[in-house]
């Protein structure tokens, strides 16, 4: 995959949650000694288990050894002993049961079923004559995201200092081309350059590249040597060098036209981003002229903003640097005239 490629592929993060139901579980044992002597008990009349907590709530087991009315011999049933807080909505509580096993079958004052006709509880009965039955209970009290759990830490790794590497470059060691801007030399790396900038790439490796050997000088034009330092920096680093605040407005106007050039695009934003912050009176009407000539959108909508007071307008249309936005930007009176308009 080619680099450019790569440059247009974003990195994809990757993480996970784990969602856990905060539940409480328990059981109660209801033992029934004498079983065949219960077989007398009337419909309806149950056997009662004592009272048991499971999940903060108290609960109760219910045995109708001859079900609750005639047709629903040997039911049992679970209840909680605060019924009437807990099921007072039957409707509400009936729909959330529809997931649960289906030996439920109500949920109003409790929680019911029957025996199946293939369940004959005599099987279960010990040869004391007693018989037991357990009643596991989960209580869901809700579901919550879990943190990851993060593993000891042994070995600490610092961030990243590639940059300080590649700065590190900015010397003759390696070089294999040189660049003359003005009177001073500067060496540098074509594979580093053509990875940064496209127009270094196929001036290099590309279509414009010329034949020329490692010992060929590269001349720079119409570019100041700070200025191109500057760029180099910036290739090397993918940071802005270190610049004097009175001289930042200045370099960053140059900058932005060496990033065009090279076609370096989060450079030229860096630029517009920086110059934004030095829009006023004095400096209005250059930066406009940058941004029109140079395509910079965001950079442009900040002079319209700054000159939609007309009296910061009015004062930007005496200067100098208003009269060289008109002759090179003729096109952009009509907008700035019409901000004017009543």
């Amino acid at each position: 995959m080619s680099s450019a490629s790569s440059r247009r592929n974003p990195l994809r993060s990757a993480c996970a949650s784990t969602i856990v139901a905060d539940n409480a579980a328990g059981y109660h044992d209801l033992k029934i000694d004498g079983y065949h002597t219960i077989k007398g008990i009337p419909t309806g009349v149950p056997i009662k288990s004592s009272p048991f907590t499971v999940g903060g709530h108290r609960w109760r087991i219910c045995f109708f050894p001859n079900g609750d009315h005639a047709a629903t011999a040997g039911r049992f049933e679970f209840m909680g002993e605060e019924r009437a807080s807990l099921f007072r909505n039957r409707k509400r509580t009936e729909k959330k049961l529809r997931s649960l096993p289906e030996v439920v079958h109500n949920f109003g004052s409790g929680v019911g079923f029957r025996c199946p006709a293939r369940l004959n509880l005599e099987n279960y009965v010990s040869k004391h004559g007693s018989l037991t039955v357990r009643c596991d209970v989960v209580v869901f009290k809700e579901f919550l995201a879990e943190e990851p759990v993060t593993p000891a830490t042994f070995v600490s790794v610092p961030p990243s200092d590639l940059h300080w590497h590649l700065a590190d470059l900015q010397t003759e060691k390696g070089a294999d081309v040189v660049f003359q801007v003005g009177r001073e030399m500067f060496p540098a790396h074509r594979c580093v350059l053509a990875a940064r900038s496209p127009v270094f790439s196929a001036e290099f490796f590309g279509a414009m590249r010329e034949s020329r050997t490692a010992a060929d000088v590269v001349q720079v034009n119409d570019m100041e040597a700070p200025v191109f330092k500057a760029l180099l920096c910036f290739l090397y680093t993918d940071s802005f060098p270190d610049m004097r605040k009175e001289d930042e407005d200045v370099m960053c106007q140059h900058l932005l036209v060496a990033a065009d050039r090279y076609d370096m695009e989060r450079l030229k934003l860096m630029c517009e981003g920086k110059l934004c912050e030095y829009i006023d009176v004095g400096t209005a009407a250059t930066i406009l002229t940058l941004a029109e000539q140079h395509h910079c959108h965001g950079l442009k909508k900040a002079c319209f903003h700054f000159l939609s007071d007309p009296a910061k307008l009015r004062a930007v249309m005496t200067s100098d640097g208003f009269k060289h936005l008109i002759r090179s930007c003729p096109s952009i009176k009509n907008d700035l005239m019409s901000m004017l308009a009543p």
